[in-house]
């Protein structure tokens, strides 16, 4: 890391000017966390309490061009400050640049704003005005081209603002206007039941080793003997497993049926989930 970029880090975690940061990465030789004992030191910044804030409020935004469909989070400490002018100005042109870099971290920092400054310069500027802690949290992007891209907002703060959001990409060619009506409920099934994969065959294996390790402590005590255990257990992570896959998930609409039943009803026959994302603030 360049020492500008180091002077930028440290302005980001301290809030100090840039000239104390420069002077102060000069003085460590370099070293991020000896620069910021030393301004603590000379009470030029309250590091050691901002670095152990927790930014867990915020807000979502959704931008949308020809070819790409972007979702961005953007968090800060207080409820107040998501709903500060200068806080969704930034977040709303922030997710307007997110979509053109299809949700490049290294490339949205340093990819400059309207007036003339870089997005992690901004950010620095933003932190030392608010007086909050202030992060780039989760993005997603996909793509427009041959797909229906849908979203979802809920508690919406302002415009197109949101403390939940959901996208959703599905491929199909049909122009049927049930297709359009199942995107929509869809991306409202995902915020609600919050399934952590497509199909249950697709679950992250260490979420599973995790849900095994749960449900073996839970039954280790249970006096039961080891066979019927395992049996329990076995059932236990198969059910795991279908409640947190889309498509086996009860629908939200008619816990009768499930996802894929749903969709099975609409008869399209090209039809299929490309992908999907969903981000709650503060989760």
């Amino acid at each position: 890391m360049s020492d500008l970029n180091k002077v930028k880090e440290l302005r980001k975690a301290t809030g100090a000017g840039f000239k104390d940061c420069n002077n102060a990465i000069k003085e460590a030789g370099g070293n991020l966390d000896k620069a910021i004992e030393i301004l603590r030191v000379k009470g030029i910044s309250k590091a050691s309490k901002k670095m152990s804030r927790s930014a867990n409020e915020g807000v979502i935004v959704f931008s949308e061009n020809k070819k790409n469909f972007s979702l961005i989070e953007i968090n800060c400490e207080t409820d107040f400050v998501a709903k500060n002018d200068d806080f969704i100005k930034f977040a709303k042109e922030l997710s307007d640049i997110n979509a053109t870099v299809e949700s490049n971290l290294d490339k949205l920092k340093n990819q400059k704003m309207n007036n003339g400054l870089s997005v992690d310069e901004n950010l620095v500027n933003l932190i030392s005005k608010i007086g909050e802690k202030i992060t780039i949290g989760r993005l997603k992007t996909i793509s427009n081209e041959n797909v229906k891209n849908f979203k979802y907002l809920h508690t919406v703060v302002k415009d197109n603002l949101a403390k939940l959001g959901v996208l959703l990409s599905i491929e199909t060619k049909s122009d049927n206007g049930k297709i359009q009506e199942f995107g929509k409920q869809l991306c409202m099934h995902i915020a609600a039941l919050n399934p952590l994969c497509l199909k249950e065959q697709d679950l992250d294996v260490n979420i599973i080793n995790k849900e095994k390790e749960l449900v073996y402590e839970e039954l280790k005590n249970s006096g039961k003997p080891k066979d019927i255990v395992e049996k329990i257990a076995e059932g236990k992570i198969k059910k795991f497993k279908l409640d947190n896959s889309l498509l086996s998930q009860d629908w939200v609409l008619d816990p009768k049926k499930k996802v894929q039943d749903i969709i099975n009803e609409l008869n399209v026959d090209d039809f299929s989930i490309k992908s999907f994302y969903r981000v709650k603030i503060g989760e």
